[in-house]
């Protein structure tokens, strides 16, 4: 699937590839030109063609991404592979002229019902096409949990990684939902964990870092 999204603001994209980033962050300039975000490929068992949506922020400082049927379960009825979900959003990020970014911090949200025993685990990497995929974050729920859940990636501003200067490439987010019955008894009792939404007012959020390009050299 290939959808271009056009978007007021700067380019969105995650924990990305390229030049050393310094100790102290200096003060961001943010691009003020229009971007096109282009999702070229939507694949996983967690995000079927349609229920993911990409939108970024006026200020151009974050983008969100919206799931509509993202969640694992297990209990009566489940089928059995529907412990695990998972998700691989394919971007074509087109960015202004003299601009790199990363990803500085992402927030993940949805609503969780595990069974005592149970439990639910989150995981996210993030990486450009071409170029070493990044560390896993994973995060773990334990039931009994009836509840939004919200687990945050940070990274600290001399470990970004950045998307390298004058280079296009497709950047890739891999997310996964995980259910593990653990003690609770999946014949008789569900347990799930969700990160989707039917009115979009859950959404993950990937806050964006800028930093001009050098100067290439003559």
């Amino acid at each position: 699937m290939s959808r271009t999204l056009l978007v007021s603001g700067a380019a969105a994209a995650l924990i990305a590839t390229a030049a050393p980033a310094q100790a102290t962050a200096p003060q961001i300039t943010v691009p003020p030109d229009k971007i096109v975000i282009e999702l070229a490929t939507v694949n996983g068992s967690g995000c079927r063609e349609g229920t993911a949506q990409v939108a970024v922020a006026p200020d151009n400082t974050a983008f969100t991404v919206t799931y509509s049927e993202y969640m694992a379960q297990v209990g009566p009825g489940a089928p059995p592979t529907a412990f695990r979900k998972n998700c691989q959003l394919n971007l074509k990020v087109h960015v202004p002229s003299g601009f790199t970014y990363a990803i500085v911090q992402a927030d993940y949200r949805g609503f969780a019902f595990l069974q005592p025993g149970a439990s639910g685990v989150e995981r996210a990497n993030y990486y450009f096409q071409g170029m070493p995929q990044t560390s896993q974050r994973t995060h773990q729920f334990n039931g009994p949990l009836n509840d939004n859940w919200q687990s945050t990636d940070r990274t600290e501003y001399a470990d970004l990684v950045w998307a390298p200067c004058g280079e296009k490439r497709n950047f890739n987010i891999n997310t996964e939902l995980r259910v593990n019955a653990g003690t609770s008894n999946p014949q008789t009792s569900t347990s799930f964990m969700a990160m989707d939404s039917t009115d979009a007012s859950v959404s993950t959020l990937y806050h964006i870092a800028w930093q001009v390009c050098p100067a290439p050299r003559t």
